[in-house]
């Protein structure tokens, strides 16, 4: 899935900031910052229209690319997956939504919900402007996490959520969001020690409750990741010149880090993966993979734990499909007889 915005949304963000001023949107781009640095959460620092739009310029196109990234992950893992209903949970202006529609066509009903008034209405402005019919009649409610009920859905994911919940919250959350979901919930968070810290320890809740991992592990067993080292991807995202000026930033692209976990429910934790093309795995790169005169080092999570594969040159069979590894790729090493 591509990391950039779709078009409408896209155009949509470029109509709701025609006229205005770039100077004006990044001075409260850095008082949004500034507050979040101090441990606010949206509902401290998104007071206004403005400061929604502010937010939007800045900080949507890169929690769209890690999304993307992390529900293509999920299409990869389950192609057989095709949601009809779709819960974005915490869902601010609508941004993994968005990504959600994108990534999976079958949707047909969305709901979202989010406790900040601001968010909520430059939210619905975007969806009214969408091309796809279920952003354009999606229902918005008013509320918080803890007060969630209401129908599972086949899809739920909470993006940048949980890190705003004090850490006394956090197993209730899972417990929430999990009962929500029908068949997937995916959570997606910075790709930062303490983001992955939040997303391991909501990993290891659901998968005592029956959950099974569909993304990014490729195994069920507890995470073998020991700190300081933590579990984070990376995606690249082009800057648009209203982004570039409201971040006052100089490169024409940035790279967002993130932390995800997809869980899913039985039976489509049970689809078995090596009769659905291009969904097995065995492993996943955790890191850029160094290539040298000698060969090819790549750390992976594997079912065994995390190691370093070395794949030397002179072994053509192996290393020629495996220069092309990537950080964050999912790799079936059983299809190379290995």
């Amino acid at each position: 899935m591509d990391a950039d915005l779709p078009a409408d949304l896209r155009g949509g963000l470029e109509q709701l900031t025609q006229g205005r001023s770039h100077g004006a949107l990044a001075q409260r781009a850095a008082a949004l910052s500034q507050r979040y640095r101090a441990g606010g959460r949206s509902a401290d620092a998104i007071r206004d229209h403005d400061d929604a739009l502010a937010y939007a310029l800045t900080r949507l196109p890169a929690t769209y690319a890690a999304a993307a990234a992390a529900l293509s992950a999920v299409a990869q893992a389950r192609p057989a997956f095709a949601p009809r209903t779709l819960l974005d949970v915490g869902a601010g202006p609508g941004t993994a939504a968005w990504a959600a529609a994108k990534g999976f066509p079958t949707i047909a009903d969305v709901r979202l919900v989010d406790d900040n008034p601001a968010l909520r209405a430059l939210a619905r402005a975007l969806l009214a402007a969408s091309d796809h019919a279920a952003l354009r009649h999606a229902a918005y409610a008013a509320g918080a996490l803890a007060e969630l009920g209401g129908a599972p859905a086949d899809l739920v994911v909470a993006s940048y959520l949980i890190g705003e919940l004090a850490p006394a919250a956090l197993a209730r959350a899972a417990e929430v969001l999990w009962s929500l979901a029908g068949a997937m919930l995916v959570v997606v968070e910075p790709g930062t020690p303490a983001g992955f810290a939040r997303i391991r320890d909501l990993r290891a809740q659901l998968i005592a409750r029956g959950a099974r991992v569909a993304a990014p592990c490729p195994h069920d067993a507890a995470c073998p990741i020991v700190a300081p080292d933590w579990c984070h991807f990376a995606r690249r995202l082009a800057r648009s010149r209203s982004h570039q000026r409201a971040k006052g930033a100089a490169l024409a692209y940035e790279d967002e880090k993130f932390a995800y976990v997809a869980l899913a429910r039985e039976p489509l934790a049970r689809e078995p993966l090596a009769r659905e093309p291009g969904a097995r795995f065995d492993a996943r790169v955790l890191a850029h993979p160094r290539v040298t005169k000698a060969g090819i080092a790549a750390k992976l999570c594997t079912a065994e734990g995390i190691i370093t594969e070395v794949t030397p040159r002179r072994d053509r069979a192996r290393y020629k499909p495996r220069i092309r590894w990537r950080w964050g790729d999912a790799v079936d090493r059983t299809a190379e007889g290995t």
